[in-house]
């Protein structure tokens, strides 16, 4: 039988053999054993560009909303965004805030002391002015002006400077002097994860007809169970003991049986050390599916990375945000009996056999995590690509080995059909290069025609680096293990620490190299 079957043919062999539907259901098992991904999955590229609808929508609901309500029809979205924060509460409306502000002046600079006199006015504080001619028509200079103002002052300042003839149009970019109040927000620390569990249900087996378990009462049930705990999962808990059944176990074997089969061959060489480990310490064994917890301590071990339980798929950004913490939202359910070799969505078997063998690598871990930190504060687009490069690595990338194509994919990995033909050579194999990757359309319904093939995980790290300095954010994170906290570098006093500690690793570094310089006695 050929690696991809079609359907067609496959059901006009089923009506000339006049089968009974015991035989059909086999015949169709059959054919989704020798392709491994027969019908529509799961993709986080998919799910990126659905929240930029909706993200889309919503903000448009939001602003015309507030338009009529201020009767204003030229109220921008900063000043909806700026004045949402202040009707939150008094406090709120009164806290000072910083704020830059473009003003264009039509009459040129002779209108700059009107602005001073409006920000006096409102009793404002000017920290920051600068302009330049501007390039606009009928505009002579631009002036950008940052003031030290409470939010309902400031709101009021930029409607009074926009009743000026004299200027051409105003607006107000950021607030706090580094993020721009239309950035997202984001998580700051790993307890704030609690807040980061927004589902997309488009695949549910209650919603999705085309899902296994539809039909299947006591399996939907089952999902609903496992996903409440994982709904009351919160920073800190321990993660949720799951009592598999005997079905479920049976699922994990066959494909557990499968993976270990091919894995030797087809895997890179990272995935498989790992993998033996995990048997080694009784993790991975024949029979029985492992308890997330039991994982997440071995991932702590190896590479600091730990596991929290998810009820279903979560929203692109917050996947995403969750590895720059090195957290690894993971599913606890197991997908249907009757699709042993394909699950729509990802189920706890894509995620212990595909993903957290190189979750313990530790190059590997330092590039997923490199993902997640690009990914707070990006835009919508943003988010698209970097799902888009999430896909064509994290999920089904190649790499070389030995001068051999090898796999490292969680995608692939987990999934023999699509891995066997990833590393023939009937699809293109592209040098990865985030770039271009990242606009590169996915195939979430066949087998993908183009995989890009890191020179390695290292290769990958520092290409990725490169890409993500061109994203438009207008500013730098780190993660700081020690806090579990992502600090913003938005001051000279938070660079100053961070060199200092840097210094002082380096010191070691050298002192280490220097010491194993030294001829023995």
């Amino acid at each position: 039988m050929e690696a991809k079957l079609n359907l067609f043919s496959v059901l006009k062999t089923i009506f000339k053999m006049h089968t009974e539907p015991q035989q059909v259901i086999q015949i169709l098992l059959n054919c989704e054993e020798e392709n491994g991904y027969p019908s529509r999955r799961r993709s986080l590229v998919d799910d990126a560009r659905f929240e930029t609808i909706v993200v889309k929508q919503t903000k448009q609901t939001v602003l015309d909303e507030a338009r009529v309500k201020a009767n204003d029809a030229g109220l921008t979205e900063e000043e909806v965004v700026l004045q949402n924060a202040a009707s939150e509460s008094p406090e709120a409306e009164k806290e000072v805030v910083r704020a830059a502000v473009v003003v264009h002046l039509r009459d040129g600079m002779g209108s700059l002391g009107r602005i001073l006199k409006a920000v006096e006015t409102f009793h404002g504080t000017v920290v920051h002015l600068e302009s330049r001619q501007s390039r606009s028509d009928g505009v002579m200079f631009d002036v950008l002006i940052k003031v030290d103002m409470a939010r309902a002052n400031l709101l009021q300042l930029i409607r009074s400077l926009r009743q000026t003839a004299s200027f051409g149009s105003v607006a107000v970019l950021a607030e706090n002097n580094t993020v721009n109040v239309k950035a997202p927000w984001f998580p700051k620390h790993a307890s704030e994860l609690d807040n980061c569990n927004h589902l997309m249900t488009k695949y549910e087996p209650d919603l999705d007809m085309n899902h296994p378990g539809f039909a299947d009462q006591v399996y939907r049930a089952r999902r609903k169970e496992i996903a409440e705990i994982a709904f009351s999962y919160k920073y800190g808990d321990p993660i949720p003991h799951i009592n598999y059944t005997e079905t479920e176990n049976k699922t994990w074997s066959a494909v557990f049986a499968r993976v270990k089969d091919l894995m030797q061959k087809h895997a890179c060489s990272e995935y498989v050390a790992v993998f033996h480990k995990l048997e080694e310490e009784k993790i991975f064994v024949n029979g029985r599916i492992p308890q997330l917890q039991e994982m997440s301590d071995f991932l702590r071990k190896n590479t600091g990375f730990t596991l929290r339980p998810a009820a279903g798929l979560l929203t692109a950004r917050d996947f995403l945000a969750s590895l720059a913490f090195r957290i690894f939202q993971s599913t606890q359910y197991v997908r249907h009996i009757n699709s042993p070799y394909h699950t729509p969505e990802p189920d706890c078997i894509h995620e212990l056999l595909g993903h957290m063998p190189l979750l313990a690598d530790p190059s590997f871990a330092q590039f997923s995590q490199e993902i997640g930190l690009a990914s707070l504060g990006a835009s919508d687009e943003e988010i698209e690509k970097l799902s888009t490069v999430y896909w064509f690595t994290v999920e089904f990338g190649l790499c070389k080995e030995n001068n051999e194509v090898k796999a490292y994919g969680a995608g692939l990995l987990s999934a023999y059909g699509e891995l066997l033909h990833a590393i023939s050579d009937k699809p293109e194999h592209r040098a990865f290069e985030p770039a271009s990757t990242a606009v590169q359309p996915y195939q979430d319904q066949e087998y993908q025609p183009i995989y890009y093939v890191a020179e390695s995980f290292e290769d990958a790290k520092e290409k990725f680096r490169r890409w993500v300095s061109t994203m438009s954010r207008p500013f730098e994170v780190r993660f700081n293990p020690h806090t579990e906290r992502v600090e913003v570098l938005d001051s000279v006093d938070k660079l100053d620490t961070l060199v200092s500690q840097l210094n002082t690793e380096i010191l070691h570094l050298t002192n280490a190299i220097a010491k194993l310089r030294q001829p023995f006695c």
